[in-house]
């Protein structure tokens, strides 16, 4: 049986799906109705599934008339989606950052399921036994290794 998150994201991608505009307006009150769920179970999904670097934008109204509009970001042009991608990554990167990224990089269809699966694996916390402070940098250099040899021996300024 499917966790209630994957059914609340799943219902929200296939609303943006649907959508000719790749947004949808929701009500967060609405939606928590008919999940049968708090509405914190609502801002959990939208803030864990919907982020900037899984390729949305949320905007949000509070009130009586308030409303919850997500988009779904244009994918880039290659070079764009290059430079937006080693622009993210940076010197330093935690493990859900890391994560995030391949995943939007295996739904945009960069990465292949198999790819997307090593990347994950290689840049996971476990099989990085450094210490912490160095952690997330050793991740960022690993990853800008690993989209090097995606993207090619490009530079990218």
């Amino acid at each position: 049986m499917r966790r209630l998150v994957d059914e609340i994201e799943k219902y929200i991608k296939g609303l943006l799906a649907a959508s000719p505009t790749g947004q949808v307006e929701i009500h967060r009150n609405a939606l928590a109705l008919y999940f049968r769920c708090a509405p914190s179970q609502i801002n959990y999904v939208l803030t864990t599934r919907f982020t900037l670097h899984h390729g949305f934008y949320i905007e949000s109204r509070r009130g009586g008339g308030g409303f919850l509009r997500i988009s779904r970001l244009p994918q880039s042009g290659y070079c764009d989606l290059v430079r937006e991608v080693f622009g993210f990554i940076g010197e330093s990167l935690s493990q859900a950052e890391a994560v995030a990224l391949v995943g939007r990089l295996e739904a945009e269809g960069v990465l292949s399921r198999r790819e997307a699966a090593l990347v994950r694996e290689a840049v996971s916390t476990g099989i990085m036994k450094v210490v912490p402070a160095v952690r997330n940098k050793l991740r960022a250099a690993l990853l800008k290794a690993m989209m090097m040899a995606v993207f090619g021996r490009e530079r990218v300024d």
